[in-house]
C-alpha cells in the first residue's frame, strides 16, 4: 500500500495523473478548469450533450467562467468533456460535483449522487481516487458511497481511496477562487485523507484534514447553516422594523460600527443559491434518525420561505395606497439571479415572487441582462419570459418595480427617475424620498 500511495503522489506532483469532473455546472466547471490550468489532464462528464458540445468547442456557458479560459484548455490536449459515463475508470481520480437538491417535502434528494456512484462503481478499479464535493448530510460519503464500492472487491484505502471535500464555491466573487480559498477534506482513512490531500494541494493553497468525511460534511452544513439563521435574524427584524416605522438598514449599519462581537448580515427578499435555502434541511432530516428535532434551524428556514410572500404583500399595499389594484397591474421585477452580477437562478426568491404576483392578476415581466430569458425551472414550470431592456418607455409605463437583485449594471438614477412607484428590497435606493420607494 505504501508504495502505491507514493507513486500516486509522485505522479501527481509530475502532473503525470488524469483527472475526471462529473457534473460540469457551477462547482464541476470551475474545478476542472482549475486542474486544467496547473497543467492536469482533465475529462469531464456530464448528462448534458449541449454542456459538452460546447465546453469541447472552447465557449462557457457561464457567464462569471472567462470564455478565453474554457478556449485555452480546450485547444489544449490535456481536455475533453463527454457524456460517456463508461470511461470512468480511464482517469486517476474521480471528483463528483452533482446537484443535490430537496424534494417538494423538503427531504434530501441524493438521486443524482447515488446515480454517479453506481456508474462509478461499475468501473471502479485500483488506485482511483473519489472525492465528492456536493454538499449532503453527515454519513453520506461512508453510508452511501463507500458500500457500493466495497461491492467490488477493492479495500478502501488499500486499492482505493474515497473522500469528501466540500466545495466552496462563490459565483461572481472576485476576491475569493479556488485557489485561494481553504480546502476542508476528511478521508474514510488516513490513507485516502493522504491521497486526497496531495491531489488538492496541487490547486489550493491551503488543505485542512479532517478526522472524517463526516466532520467534513458538517463543515460545510454549518457554514451555511450559520448563514441562513444570520440572514433569519435580520428578515425578521426587518418585518417588525417595518411595523415600528424603523430603517433597519440605518439600525445595521449602526450596530456594525461597534468593533467586536458583531457581524453584519443584511436582510432580503428571500434566500437564494443552491447551498444556503437548502443546505438546513438536509441536516434537519438527518437530525431525525438520531431523535432529535432541530427547532432554531427549521424556524429559520420557514421565516426565510415566507420572504418572498412578504415582499409580495408589500407590492400590493404600496398599489392599494396608490389606487391600484394589483389585479391587472403592470409589475416589472428587476433582477432574477439569486444574487447580483450573475446568471445563476437556482432558488432565486424572484422566481416565487413572479409567479405570486402572476397568481394574483398582474401583468409580470422581468429585467435582468445576464438572464435573457427566463425558463426551466423545475419549482416554476409555467414561468417562461424574456428580459426587457431598461428603457425611460418601458419604465413609465409599470405601475411598480420590483428591485429583487440589485446588479451593477442597473442604471438606479434612470430608474429613480422614470419609474413611478419602486419596491426596494436591497436598500438600492437609499436616502430617495419614500412617497416613491418603498422597502422591503
Amino acid at each position: 500500500m505504501t508504495s502505491l500511495i507514493s507513486d500516486l503522489k509522485d505522479r501527481i506532483h509530475r502532473r503525470d495523473y488524469t483527472v475526471g469532473v462529473i457534473g460540469l455546472g457551477y462547482v464541476g466547471l470551475p474545478v476542472l478548469l482549475r486542474f486544467g490550468e496547473v497543467g492536469f489532464r482533465v475529462l469531464g462528464f456530464d448528462i448534458d450533450p449541449q454542456k459538452v458540445k460546447r465546453l469541447n468547442a472552447g465557449e462557457s456557458y457561464i457567464q462569471h467562467l472567462p470564455g478565453d479560459q474554457v478556449a485555452a484548455l480546450a485547444r489544449s490536449d490535456r481536455f475533453e468533456a463527454t457524456v460517456d459515463f463508461t470511461r470512468l475508470g480511464e482517469v486517476d481520480a474521480l471528483i463528483v460535483c452533482v446537484p443535490t437538491p430537496l424534494t417538494r417535502h423538503r427531504e434530501p434528494d441524493l438521486k443524482y449522487v447515488v446515480q454517479t456512484a453506481d456508474a462509478i462503481a461499475r468501473t471502479l478499479r485500483a488506485g482511483q481516487l473519489i472525492s465528492l464535493e456536493s454538499t449532503t448530510y453527515p454519513g453520506t460519503t461512508q453510508e452511501l458511497l463507500l458500500p457500493r464500492f466495497e461491492a467490488s472487491g477493492l479495500t478502501v484505502g488499500e486499492e482505493f481511496f474515497l473522500t469528501y471535500s466540500p466545495e466552496r464555491e462563490d459565483p461572481g466573487n472576485h476576491a475569493f477562487r479556488l485557489a485561494t480559498i481553504p480546502k476542508v477534506l476528511g478521508g474514510v482513512t488516513a490513507a485516502c485523507g493522504e491521497v486526497g490531500e496531495a491531489l488538492y494541494r496541487a490547486v489550493v493553497a491551503t488543505v485542512l484534514r479532517v478526522s472524517s468525511p463526516k466532520v467534513a460534511e458538517m463543515t460545510k452544513l454549518l457554514e451555511n447553516i450559520y448563514r441562513a439563521v444570520n440572514i433569519t435574524l435580520v428578515n425578521e427584524l426587518k418585518m417588525l422594523s417595518d411595523r415600528m416605522g424603523i430603517d433597519i438598514w440605518e439600525v445595521i449599519d449602526a450596530a456594525a460600527t461597534k468593533p467586536f462581537g458583531f457581524q453584519a448580515f443584511y436582510p432580503g427578499p428571500g434566500l437564494g443559491g443552491h447551498c444556503i435555502p437548502i443546505d438546513p434541511f438536509y441536516l434537519t432530516w438527518k437530525a431525525r434518525e438520531y431523535g432529535m428535532a432541530t427547532h432554531f434551524i427549521e424556524l429559520a428556514g420557514q421565516v426565510n420561505c415566507l420572504m418572498p410572500t412578504w415582499v409580495v404583500g408589500k407590492v400590493v399595499e404600496a398599489l392599494n395606497a396608490r389606487g391600484k389594484p394589483v389585479n391587472g397591474a403592470k409589475v416589472l421585477v428587476l433582477g432574477v439571479a439569486y444574487k447580483k452580477d450573475i446568471d445563476d437562478q437556482r432558488e432565486s426568491p424572484a422566481l416565487e415572487i413572479l409567479t405570486l404576483l402572476r397568481q394574483m392578476g398582474a401583468r409580470v415581466n422581468y429585467s435582468d441582462p445576464h438572464v435573457p430569458r427566463c425558463h426551466g425551472h423545475r419549482h416554476y414550470p409555467d414561468l417562461d419570459l424574456i428580459s426587457l431592456p431598461l428603457t425611460a418607455e418601458i419604465l413609465k409605463a409599470q405601475d411598480a418595480l420590483v428591485l429583487v437583485t440589485n446588479h451593477s449594471v442597473f442604471d438606479l438614477e434612470l430608474i429613480r427617475r422614470h419609474a413611478t412607484l419602486i419596491v426596494d428590497t436591497r436598500n438600492a435606493f437609499k436616502g430617495i424620498p419614500s412617497d416613491k420607494v418603498i422597502k422591503a
